[in-house]
């Protein structure tokens, strides 16, 4: 999946992408896509670990591009995010959520979302529900 038109749109303006520093990557199947983001200051908890929500915002904002990718001329949201985090993520390393399609509706997408770490460990399952919001054309 081509993410580069979505690219260009996120780094346009400040937005939660670019504050967390998620980093939107195409991949070669049109049923995938995939970020990277480094754990530190901006999405790190107190602890010094990847905070739950950040991952969950990083699994959302994923499944997001990739929707958008696959609707050019609608706007796509999230309705439903959904997590498990089972490993914890040390401030200094970096994660990478894949997330595949599992279902493309007229109005509704649904996205399986991986997050491993750099050694390739799991961190976090989420499932994301994304609206297709037909834009009116003007």
């Amino acid at each position: 999946m081509n993410v580069e038109r979505i690219n260009r749109i996120i780094n346009e303006k400040p937005n939660l992408s670019t504050a967390l520093g998620m980093e939107f990557i195409s991949t070669p199947e049109d049923d995938t896509c995939m970020a990277q983001m480094k754990v530190d200051e901006r999405n790190r908890q107190p602890f010094g670990f990847l905070s739950g929500g950040a991952s969950l915002a990083l699994a959302e904002n994923v499944a997001g591009v990739g929707s958008s990718a696959l609707c050019p001329h609608c706007a796509c949201v999230g309705i439903e995010v959904s997590g498990s985090h089972v490993k914890a993520v040390a401030e200094g390393d970096s994660v990478t959520a894949f997330a595949r399609l599992l279902h493309r509706g007229t109005t509704l997408h649904v996205w399986n979302v991986d997050i491993k770490d750099s050694s390739g460990e799991l961190i976090s399952n989420v499932r994301v529900t994304n609206y297709i919001i037909k834009q009116k054309k003007e």
